[in-house]
């Protein structure tokens, strides 16, 4: 399904396949690619001494893509970054590489100091790719190609330092204004594209009993602020002699009452006192400077929401489903976790050695205080409907647990009573046996919480112990007693009751108590 070339350097227009996708072909030995939202996308494989690639795989100059031939597309497009031998304990030694997508050639280049004043930000984006066209050999520059992020007038105030490119324009733009970088390859080179939104809504849903096979939700609130402190652009010393690196900052203290920061209440009544500090560069005047303090207040969250996702990729078999691809929006649908939205893929992770070993991060989402303290409250009312069924399942379990000791009383005595030939009481002891089994079926019944045990199927029993209660059915009472001995017929109907000799009532009862005492496992 997976095909990987290597290409010995970025003059390389042919390239030589490492990975086959037919079964019986040259292989790596293993093949990871993840592909990310907003972080520079990863591809990491080994080979051992018989793949053709040994001995040809040159950090940061040997480019490999990744091409998927079910899908037609390319997973992964980059260059080689690092290099790691490993040689196990049977002295067999494979080589571990590695690689970065072209986005990474951003990081080849750094910025030159420079003040930009009323610059749309499409601008501002061509000055920056500008600085870095200026520093690298020709096949890592880029062109700019649609930019669709703006603000309210168009325009922006920013200084350029002397950071790696790839860092200004995270700090500068996407940080600042959000949106997505995304670069694509033409036949005329590179192009880097600014977006304010990526990926489209997918038919296909993830739902549990269906698609799903296991899941994780992460709720995050470590980078939450409840007080902020707005800092400016640097304050030059009076002192001339002075030598700390560190300047003083504009702040807020002149229009806020002679106090420098600014507190979130709704956000301290839940998680406390938290400060941390947000720089304007470009913001000269405090109240200014306040006010862009407030605007960040307005857009804070309280954490970070997001769901490790291990589903089925029904597109193997059924053409008809999308597949799932990175910056794209399903429906994920989850009852136990109380979830029904619609949420973007912010990564995927590939197994090329294993097309159906997929994972995905969803989500990934800022959520408010409010949607933090729904969350909360989900899962304490969750808490809450465990513990009921907890104490509801324990009551059942009690109960059954004297119905098996019934039954158990009750097999000893037909049981007795057969190696004593007392048929004159057995009629009678048969008769309670049946009460006992009818008592046992009605605990097992009552237990709707979970699946009860059938005979194909484990349950609160295993399902071979299911099938030997099912056949446990008594007879009506022995009728007539000939000469201390019993028809054929009686002797038959005796003859079903000894199954019961067989059914392991003492483990049944074992694991009974091993679910009313799980601290003792």
């Amino acid at each position: 399904m997976f095909e990987v070339r290597l290409y010995e350097d970025a003059n390389d227009k042919q390239g030589i396949m490492i990975h086959s996708p037919y079964t019986s072909d040259i292989k790596l030995s293993s093949g990871n690619v993840k592909q990310l939202t907003k972080e520079i996308w990863q591809f990491s494989f080994s080979i051992n001494p018989y793949n053709r690639g040994w001995g040809k795989i040159k950090p940061l100059q040997s480019l490999i893509r990744v091409f998927n031939h079910k899908t037609g597309n390319q997973e992964f497009a980059g260059r080689v970054l690092r290099i790691t031998q490993v040689m196990n304990v049977d002295g067999m030694i494979t080589i571990r590489y590695e690689c970065e997508s072209f986005l990474a050639y951003l990081q080849d280049s750094s910025q030159r100091h420079g003040e930009y004043r009323n610059i749309t930000p499409r601008d501002f984006l061509q000055v920056i790719i500008d600085n870095h066209n200026s520093q690298v050999e020709p096949h890592k520059r880029m062109k700019l190609g649609d930019v669709t992020v703006t603000t309210s007038t168009d325009n922006v105030y920013r200084y350029l330092g002397y950071d790696r490119t790839l860092d200004t324009i995270k700090d500068k733009l996407i940080d600042r204004l959000g949106g997505y970088l995304r670069l694509r390859e033409e036949e005329d080179g590179l192009y880097l594209d600014y977006l304010e939104s990526v990926g489209e809504v997918s038919s296909t849903e993830i739902r549990l009993r269906r698609n799903l096979k296991d899941m994780q939700r992460d709720i995050d609130p470590r980078d939450v602020i409840t007080r902020v402190v707005p800092l400016g652009t640097r304050i030059e010393s009076e002192d001339e002699e002075a030598v700390d690196a560190s300047q003083a900052r504009l702040t807020i203290a002149d229009v806020n009452n002679g106090i420098d920061y600014l507190d979130i209440p709704e956000f301290q009544e839940e998680f406390g006192i938290i400060e941390g500090s947000i720089i304007f560069d470009d913001v000269t005047v405090p109240g200014i400077l306040k006010t862009r303090g407030e605007q960040f207040i307005q857009s804070q969250h309280a954490a970070l929401v997001k769901y490790n996702v291990n589903p089925v990729d029904l597109f193997l078999i059924d053409e008809d489903m999308d597949s799932f691809h990175v910056d794209n929006y399903h429906r994920v649908v989850n009852e136990l976790f109380g979830i029904d939205e619609i949420l973007q893929v912010v990564q995927k992770n590939i197994n090329i050695m294993d097309p159906t070993d997929i994972s995905l991060v969803i989500g990934d989402m800022p959520k408010t205080l409010t949607d933090y303290q729904v969350e909360l409250n989900k899962s304490a009312s969750k808490v809450v409907d465990l513990e009921n069924t907890v104490s509801r399942q324990s009551q059942r379990l009690g109960q059954l647990v004297g119905e098996i000791s019934n039954v158990n009383k009750e097999i000893t005595n037909v049981q007795q009573l057969i190696n004593n030939v007392d048929l004159e009481h057995l009629p009678d002891a048969i008769q309670s046996l049946e009460q006992a089994i009818s008592n046992l079926n009605d605990a097992l019944d009552g237990i709707p919480i979970y699946d009860v045990a059938t005979p194909t199927k484990d349950g609160l029993m295993a399902a071979a112990d299911k099938v030997k209660l099912d056949a446990l059915q008594v007879y009506e009472e022995a009728t007539e007693l000939q000469a201390g001995l019993m028809s054929a017929s009686d002797k038959a109907k005796l003859n079903r009751i000894t199954v019961t000799q067989n059914i392991n009532l003492d483990n049944l009862l074992a694991r009974i108590e091993a679910l009313e005492n799980p601290q003792d496992q």
